[in-house]
């Protein structure tokens, strides 16, 4: 037997590999039974690509899980290749080098014995006086040992720094056998996309290799780093002046070798610098082409959408008649743009009629013979178009089709070069589309290609990088059609009349109790807690039959805090899916997943494969809903159900889920709740302002619930700052477009 210790502290232990039971290689995760001590031990963590035969030295604890017994938690690893002639043959036997299996290893060491390794290594000439091997193969088998060699040297290398083995996964695929060198000379190149080190860890391994304080490698990384970070705030650039200011505190050295670098790498067109306002602003390659090509994109596609000078008002009657409706004055300007021009934003708030607008657009343009291709940013929002609208409607990245990236940034199947086979594209939720993405689908669409962007400008913006619809409808150089009037059968809906009061800045009456908006004044965290739980657990199910992972949302303004998302969801799920011995759970740095759990993607993974019934795909996206179906801890792995999409998560992806019973409001933008209930009591002031929670109000479909305190509301409802965001995209659109000669009128207009 192995031993059975079970104390947490940690040792070092050494064995041979007895067998490999699991192990993904995107990763680095593995779970193989290690001969220790003459007994079979489990062992479970971060290894790489082990193998059978393998002789590893492991530091962690042992440990006792309640199904599989005893194993020992890897927390670091260091591998040594066998020395004796029968583990060489057993790990060369387990196909470790393509195309050598037991057969082959069984010559090989029949040969060379104890000297079968070396001699594959660095005398491959001698493998050919193997019977079968001919010189070509001995070559080939040579330089796929070498191959795998260098990628057990990174994945060591990368243990002993203590960092985890997925970054040595990354950086293998991204330099090969060249990545120790390059390493060697700039450490700093772990830092880039593709490995995405932080640039602390990157500082610690430079701080080893006595990479100088003032070299030009750190003091590039630095900067990019904090336009990196920014773009994860939402600023596609930054003032230089503030640039250089926040690098000085970061990197602790002058201004003017802050200047200098920056001045190099925008030679070296690794950084690019747009002048808005007499003011220079500094980007990152990616932000400065994709702001400069939906500029000029949008630009050519206003030209081109002339008017056809015919007037639809009689077919707009005909539609009126056909569906038993009236559409008001600036629903038909709408719906006459779109028909005539085909180029516009149609924006508007809840209960004004953009969902009427656009299905009359979408309806009369395929009576028109084109082809019409419906789009939004998440599944959820596609969802709801489609529930909506009727018409089928499709995420962007599915639209696009997701395939692996050969530069490491996002790529699809249809850009330029392979456009989409459409006539008119409709984008709903248009404020939930980042920089990159939109300027990938306008990449997929031909010149002449009709386009209708669908959004309300008063909600949050995107969660990536950008400002796209706000900066378009600012520039004033797009049509824009804005719809205000708010219909009778909507004046009905508290939802919808208080969130235009906190539009306009006006406090809605709280004294007022309607069937659809409620608040409930607590005036501590503990209390206002407690009741949010409850109202979630008890009160709403009780009273109107809704589920309490289903159909209720709690949406809070931040993550931390007694009323911040981590919180709500500890105590939510100790009451929904408490803990018990017969369930298996998996616990990550901030939570514990159990079957049952409803589970938030937080991050975009472009590379998770789904099915859903015959169909399959790639891609699980930020903000998407689903509930683990099946866990297995040992494995570190998870079945996901995202509304029918069914998704095999690995321990590398959990770090990119959260629970969900309560979530940020900026996560559940696209969404719509048939209950949500929103804790509005302390926090920090930066977090609590007017968009923010108009955004939250506008996701309660039937019901809303408010708790906390009145002046903490209407601080947040005074609070006007929206959502600042430096970008250049705005500055860009007026520069492309009033270069040109002509203009026509309507384009600098919102009507």
């Amino acid at each position: 037997m192995a031993k059975t210790a079970v104390e947490t502290k940690m040792t070092t232990i050494s064995g041979t590999v007895d067998s490999v039971t699991y192990r993904n290689d995107d990763n680095g995760f593995a779970v193989a039974v290690l001969d220790y001590e003459g007994s079979p031990l489990t062992i479970v963590g971060s290894m790489g690509n082990v193998e059978e035969g393998e002789e590893l030295e492991l530091t962690g604890s042992f440990g006792t899980h309640p199904k599989f017994g005893n194993q020992f938690k890897v927390e670091a690893c260091v591998r040594r290749l066998p020395v004796k002639a029968a583990a060489i043959q057993r790990y060369l036997a387990g196909g470790v080098v393509k195309g050598i299996g037991p057969v082959i290893a069984r010559k090989l060491v029949k040969a060379f014995g104890d000297e079968t390794l070396e001699i594959l290594e660095r005398q491959p000439e001698r493998l050919s006086e193997v019977d079968g091997i001919t010189p070509t193969k001995a070559q080939a088998f040579s330089d796929e040992f070498n191959r795998v060699m260098g990628f057990r040297s990174i994945l060591s290398y990368f243990a002993s720094c203590n960092i985890p083995a997925v970054y040595g996964v990354r950086t293998w695929r991204k330099y090969g056998v060249k990545a120790l060198d390059l390493i060697d000379e700039n450490p700093y190149i772990l830092c880039s996309v593709g490995i995405e080190l932080s640039f602390v860890r990157a500082e610690e391994i430079a701080r080893e290799k006595g990479v100088p304080p003032d070299s030009y490698n750190r003091i590039s990384a630095g900067i990019r780093y904090i336009l990196t970070e920014n773009s994860f705030a939402g600023h596609t650039c930054l003032p230089k002046d503030r640039l250089v200011e926040t690098a000085v505190k970061l990197l602790k050295t002058d201004s003017d070798i802050i200047e200098r670098t920056v001045t190099q790498d925008v030679s070296d067109e690794i950084l690019y610098i747009y002048i808005k306002d007499e003011r220079p602003y500094v980007m990152l390659k990616e932000y400065f082409t994709a702001e400069d090509y939906i500029s000029r994109r949008l630009a050519i596609m206003n030209s081109l959408a002339y008017d056809t000078g015919i007037n639809y008002d009689e077919v707009i009657d005909i539609a009126e008649e056909e569906n038993n409706i009236v559409y008001e004055e600036k629903q038909r300007a709408a719906i006459n743009a779109a028909l005539s021009k085909g180029f516009m934003v149609l924006t508007g708030g809840p209960g004004t009629g953009k969902t009427t607008t656009l299905n009359a657009i979408i309806s009369l343009l395929e009576q028109q013979g084109l082809k019409v291709m419906i789009c939004a940013p998440t599944g959820r929002a596609a969802k709801r178009v489609s529930d909506l609208t009727g018409y089928d409607a499709k995420t962007i990245h599915r639209l696009l089709g997701v395939k692996p990236g050969s530069d490491e940034y996002l790529a699809f199947e249809h850009n330029e070069n392979n456009p989409l086979d459409c006539d008119a594209v409709v984008i709903d939720e248009m404020s939930m589309v980042d920089t990159l993405l939109f300027e990938s689908l306008l990449r997929a669409l031909s010149i002449n290609c009709k386009l209708i962007m669908v959004g309300d400008s008063d909600q949050l913006p995107s969660v990536g990088a950008g400002n796209v619809l706000h900066d378009i409808i600012k520039s004033r150089t797009v049509p824009v059609i804005a719809l205000t009037e708010v219909f009778r059968q909507a004046q009905t809906s508290a939802i919808i009349t208080n969130a235009h009061k906190i539009v306009r800045g006006e406090m809605p009456d709280l004294k007022e109790t309607t069937k659809d908006f409620f608040f409930m004044q607590r005036l501590d965290f503990e209390s206002c807690a407690a009741l949010t739980v409850d109202l979630c657990l008890n009160r709403l199910p009780k009273a109107f039959g809704y589920s309490p992972t289903a159909d209720i949302q709690i949406l809070s303004p931040t993550r931390k805090g007694p009323l911040g998302t981590v919180e709500l969801n500890k105590r939510l799920q100790a009451e929904i899916n408490p803990a018990h011995r017969d369930k298996s759970e998996i616990k990550t740095l901030t939570y514990t997943f159990r079957v049952g759990d409803k589970v938030m993607q937080i991050k975009n993974d472009y590379d998770l494969e789904w099915t859903k019934d015959d169909e399959k795909g790639t891609g699980i996206f930020n903000g998407d809903i689903g509930i683990i179906l099946k866990l297995n801890r040992i494995l570190g792995t998870m079945e996901i159900d995202f509304e029918g999409r069914i998704c095999s998560y690995g321990t590398q992806s959990l770090d990119n889920l959260e629970l969900a019973y309560a979530a940020t409001v900026h996560k559940s933008q696209g969404s719509e709740f048939d209950a949500v209930i929103i804790p509005v009591l302390g926090g920090y002031d930066m977090l609590y302002f007017r968009n923010l929670l108009y955004t939250a109000v506008t996701r309660a479909k039937k019901l809303l619930v408010i708790v906390g305190s009145a002046k903490r509301l209407e601080f947040m409802i005074n609070n006007n700052r929206k959502m600042n965001r430096y970008t250049c995209l705005c500055s860009m659109m007026r520069e492309d477009s009033f270069s040109r000669d002509e203009m026509p009128a309507e384009t600098s207009e919102i009507i």
